[in-house]
This record gives structure tokens, C-alpha cells and sequence, in this order.
């Protein structure tokens, strides 16, 4: 057998972090609340209510269950006299509930009316969507779409400027079609579509900026339902421009599709240091809460290592070893009870998002990633004997055994929370 070759280092790309942002600073502002998008600021989470804007109450316990989940802003249907109407109430209701994350308001077709004759939801509001492909067609849409970007910048509001693969601007897209037929060599029609989406976004900020909108209040996104269609827009898109970006499928799907859909999308392009804020745009599963795709949104950027939301939990995905419901269940129990006590360690406990717990099956693996963690437990395999010992820091602190194993391990948690993420008397 040959002697290995001399070690040498890994190839630095390998260990690099994310590449830096390079954009614009927006701010959507509530209040005392102020959300920085873009810049040095940290990618934020965006998610989307699906009730109906006039059920004031029913919106608003969305945006707080959204909120609470992480979304750092929530957007909300506005489309009707009766929307705009109920959009004050409902920033009424959160503000008495203590929810001051900020309301984007999505506008599609008449935009441009509901922000001029509703004055106070205009103001409400921190954020505005706006779809180029929806605000008009020939002679009125450079007219409707200056009368939401003055709104804007009447009330001191970012905009976003969000063009969509299944909206485009048709007039856009069939004059680029007729320009790439006189090519000597035509484009393929989906790089014909690349360009019309880019030119949309680009073409509608400068116009916003025209009629007076300061950059720095300016949001895009192009967003396409395809993975490999949203990295090279999203490519091309931040070379062509400094403003903050929005990323997100349009529609990413249900389940575990839409979950790897979004991440694998996502993940590329943030590790470029490509885009600001992020949606997950999930199908929710029927009985599926609102909320899974914002813990879906913080789970791709935490695993990143781009923001820290939970402790980071480690755990084996069974085995031959495992098969016993035991680990299974002993497992689903301490990581429920680390999410539920999240508020209120963040709260109490600066710092404790960045913990890392390992709950292993069995002897193999179990102790080694154990000492890996700040807090570790590993569980009985099957056939072994219903023993856990605890890691703490590196180190075996104890071994608990009997019934109430994920119930004195939660005590343990708390205990060492306390501890090292405790204010010092």
C-alpha cells in the first residue's frame, strides 16, 4: 500500500464564505420598527398572507403567527376598495397586539387607484409591491404606474418593483421577440424571456426614479418558477444593477418539492451574495400551517451560516441501529421543545440561537457528535441498554436512564442556557 501524499491545504473556494452584497440600503419602516434591506444588512425573511384582506381579524392573526415564526415583513393582498379599507384596521390590530412587523401591500392592475383614493392605507403600509406587467397597458401604464411610484414617495415608502415570468409585459416581450429575428444568429426564445424580464425591472426603476423615487427606496425581483431560469436572471440581474434584490420562485410547490426547489435556488445564489430579502413561496399541504415556509426560508439561510434563528440541532437519521420508536420519539420531543422555547429564550437569552444541540440514536456516532455540540444526548440504539449520557462542552457530564430521559435532558438544556446565555448578576 503507497504512503499518502503529503497533506496540503483545501482549496480555499471550498471554505469561503458567502460572497459580500454589494446593493442598495431600502428601509420599510413602522413605528419605532425599521427593517434595512440590503447593503450590510442581513437577509431578511419575507413571507405572504393567503386570507382574505376584508377579515380584518383573520389577516392579522396571520401576519402575527407569520411574525412570530420570523417573517420580518409580511405581504398582504390589496386589491379591492373593501382591501384598502380593511388595511388600516388590521395594522390597528397588530400594533395593539404588539406586532409591529411592516405590511407590504401587493398591487396588480389598480394599484394606482387604491393608493390615491385611500389615503390611509397608503400610509399603513411600509412597503409597496409593484408588477410592471400589471399596471397598464399602452398609453396608461407610464401614467398608473408614476401615480404609485408618487404615492411612494409622497409617504416615504419602498417599492418593489417585482416582475414575474407569468406576468410580463407582453408589448416588452413581443418587441424583443421581433428584434432577436433579425439576429444573423437568434437567441433561443428563453434567453429572448431573460432579457425582457431584466429590462422590465431595469426599465421600470429608472422610470421610478424618473418621476422621483430616491434609489435607495427601490426594491426588484424577476422572479420564474424555474431553478436553473431564476439563477442565471438573478446572475445577470446583479451585474447590471446595485439595487436590493428580492429572491423567491414564483411558485416553488408543495411539500418536499417546493422545500428543495427553494433551497437549491436559493442556496447558489446567496452563496454568490446574490439577493437581500428571500420568500419561500410554499403550497401549503391541506392542514399545513401558513408558517412552514418562513421556518423554510430560515432553516436555507441558517444553514448557510448567513443568520442564526434556533440552536442548530444535530441529529442521526436512523438506522439498523435505530429502528426502536424510542430514538425516534425521544428525538421529535427535545427538538419540539427547543423550537417552542425559542421566544422566549431570544427574549431572555442574547445569544442562544447560536447554540448547537446534537441528539444522536445510538453508540456509532452518538458520544463523538455529542462532544462536537455545546449540549449533546445520545439516545439508546436498539437492543442497548436505556442509557443517555450527556455531553456538555465537549465533555460526558451524565448519564440519565429510566422514563423521563427527554424530560430531564430539557432541564439540562435550561440549566446550561442559563448558565452561559444569562445576564451575569
Amino acid at each position: 500500500m503507497n504512503a499518502p501524499d503529503a497533506l496540503q491545504p483545501l482549496d480555499s473556494i471550498a471554505l469561503a464564505d458567502p460572497a459580500p452584497r454589494r446593493t442598495r440600503q431600502a428601509r420599510a419602516v413602522w413605528g419605532s420598527r425599521v427593517v434595512t434591506i440590503g447593503g450590510d444588512a442581513p437577509v431578511r425573511i419575507q413571507s405572504m398572507t393567503n386570507t382574505d384582506t376584508v377579515d380584518v381579524i383573520g389577516t392579522a392573526i396571520q401576519v402575527k403567527e407569520l411574525a412570530i415564526a420570523g417573517s420580518e415583513l409580511v405581504r398582504i393582498t390589496v386589491n379591492t376598495p373593501e382591501a384598502a379599507e380593511a388595511v388600516p384596521h388590521i395594522r390597528e390590530q397588530l400594533d395593539r397586539m404588539g406586532i409591529d412587523v411592516p405590511l407590504v401591500g401587493d398591487f396588480h392592475f389598480n394599484g394606482h387607484r387604491l393608493l390615491t383614493e385611500h389615503p390611509a392605507m397608503a400610509q399603513a403600509l411600509s412597503k409597496y409591491r409593484i408588477n410592471p406587467g400589471n399596471v397598464g397597458k399602452g398609453d396608461k401604464r407610464d401614467r398608473q404606474f408614476a401615480m404609485m411610484v408618487e404615492a411612494a414617495a409622497k409617504y416615504d415608502k419602498c417599492v418593489r418593483i417585482g416582475v414575474n415570468w407569468g406576468s410580463l409585459d407582453q408589448e416588452l416581450l413581443a418587441q424583443l421577440m421581433d428584434e432577436n429575428a433579425l439576429r444573423a444568429e437568434p437567441w433561443d426564445a428563453k434567453q429572448v424571456m431573460y432579457q425582457a424580464l431584466i429590462q422590465s425591472a431595469l426599465s421600470s426603476a429608472a422610470y421610478a426614479r424618473d418621476v422621483g423615487l430616491d434609489p435607495n427606496q427601490i426594491i426588484i425581483s424577476c422572479k420564474v418558477s424555474g431553478v436553473r431560469d431564476l439563477i442565471a436572471v438573478y446572475r445577470a440581474l446583479s451585474r447590471r444593477c446595485d439595487y436590493a434584490l428580492h429572491l423567491g420562485l414564483t411558485e416553488a410547490g408543495m411539500g418536499t418539492k417546493g422545500t428543495v426547489a427553494s433551497a437549491t435556488a436559493l442556496g447558489v445564489l446567496l452563496q454568490e451574495g446574490i439577493g437581500d430579502t428571500i420568500r419561500v413561496s410554499l403550497t401549503p399541504q391541506p392542514g399545513e400551517a401558513r408558517t412552514q415556509e418562513v421556518v423554510v426560508a430560515a432553516e436555507i439561510l441558517q444553514s448557510l451560516g448567513l443568520r442564526a434563528f434556533n440552536p442548530s440541532v444535530t441529529a442521526c437519521p436512523g438506522c439498523g441501529r435505530t429502528t426502536s420508536t424510542t430514538f425516534q420519539e425521544l428525538a421529535k420531543q427535545i427538538d419540539d421543545f427547543l423550537r417552542a422555547q425559542m421566544p422566549v429564550w431570544k427574549a431572555k437569552y442574547p445569544g442562544v440561537e447560536n447554540m448547537k444541540v446534537a441528539v444522536m440514536g445510538c453508540i456509532v456516532n452518538g458520544p463523538g457528535e455529542s462532544k462536537h455540540a455545546d449540549i449533546g444526548i445520545s439516545l439508546p440504539g436498539t437492543g442497548e441498554a436505556p442509557a443517555a449520557p450527556v455531553f456538555i462542552d465537549g465533555q460526558k457530564a451524565m448519564t440519565l436512564r429510566g422514563e423521563g430521559i427527554a424530560t430531564e435532558f430539557h432541564a439540562i438544556v435550561e440549566s446550561y442556557i442559563e448558565k452561559r446565555f444569562g445576564t451575569p448578576p
